[in-house]
């Protein structure tokens, strides 16, 4: 058991889940990263995950973000409306345990596109706390569903979130190219061959299926395949945004996949910023201190 603990900050995903034992400062003390995310969870079974984690981290208060407050969750923690900072993120955390409080979403209610977001939020506004960007910004946070989130003075206003890595999953395990798209996806010449070929592209789908004819017709090695596949996608994602010149794009997450975004950020001639760790931890010790 972690005995300095002041309380738990967890991150808790679809899939994935990571636990921090957090000082009343804000550093973290210990940490843990597990497949216990919301897919492997029913609401029942909450409690006893709770109880682990005490166990483990220390018997604090719990601030969970993520997917565990959606309709998907442990228990569904009503969305609040952009601009969100972190001020009114902490006056609509849900309680739903003695000591367990679970932080909202943010939603696009009005115009003409909604959209919804669960745990970006925390990491963009951690970032900022954390001075890894500044208060009015552009971000991208590539994932399964990449998100474009721009702020302005310290509050998330507007965002749009994109299937881009869902997509490539699906292309990858069912239809046509099932089996096709195995090859290692990196920064390379058939990458950059597809960023270059999706951004220039008017009409993805089609330009989607020159993967498999491309294949069938001895133009694209197969061992190439995924690698331009994913820059087609990835292509396609960032020439949505006519503003990359104007600002640069900070870039969330780390890893490989923000690595592929940096590339193509900078085709389009955009600068990338690759914000450093520590944005949810950052984002969720201010829910903890406002909430104090």
């Amino acid at each position: 058991m972690v005995d300095r603990a002041a309380y738990i900050a967890v991150d808790w995903g679809t899939t994935n889940r990571r636990a921090y034992a957090m000082a009343s400062d804000g550093a973290v003390i210990a940490s843990a990263q597990d497949d216990r995310g919301v897919l492997a969870l029913g609401p029942e079974d909450y409690p006893a995950e709770i109880a682990a984690l005490r166990a483990r981290f220390g018997a604090g208060p719990v601030i969970a973000a993520g997917m565990v407050g959606s309709s998907r969750g442990w228990c569904e923690a009503p969305y609040v409306d952009a601009p969100a900072t972190l001020e009114r993120l902490a006056d609509a955390c849900r309680d739903v345990a003695p000591g367990v409080r679970i932080v909202p979403g943010v939603a696009l209610r009005d115009g003409r596109r909604p959209d919804v977001m669960r745990g970006e939020e925390i990491q963009v506004l951690g970032a900022i706390r954390a001075g890894g960007a500044p208060p009015t910004a552009l971000f991208c946070q590539p994932g399964t569903h990449n998100k474009w989130v721009e702020t302005v003075d310290g509050a998330i206003t507007t965002f749009t979130t994109v299937m881009t890595g869902e997509f490539f999953a699906l292309l990858r395990s069912h239809g046509i190219m099932a089996g096709l798209l195995d090859g290692v996806v990196s920064d390379g010449a058939p990458f950059r061959r597809g960023l270059r070929r999706g951004i220039a592209s008017s009409n993805l789908a089609a330009t989607l299926f020159e993967v498999r004819a491309g294949l069938l017709l001895d133009r694209l090695p197969r061992s190439e395949a995924a690698a331009y596949a994913s820059g087609v996608l990835i292509g396609a994602d960032v020439a949505t945004r006519d503003d990359l010149g104007r600002r640069p794009v900070h870039l969330l997450g780390g890893g490989r996949l923000s690595a592929l975004y940096a590339v193509a950020v900078t085709e389009m001639g955009g600068t990338p910023v690759i914000v450093p760790e520590g944005s949810i931890t950052a984002g969720i010790h201010a829910i903890w201190s406002l909430s104090a």
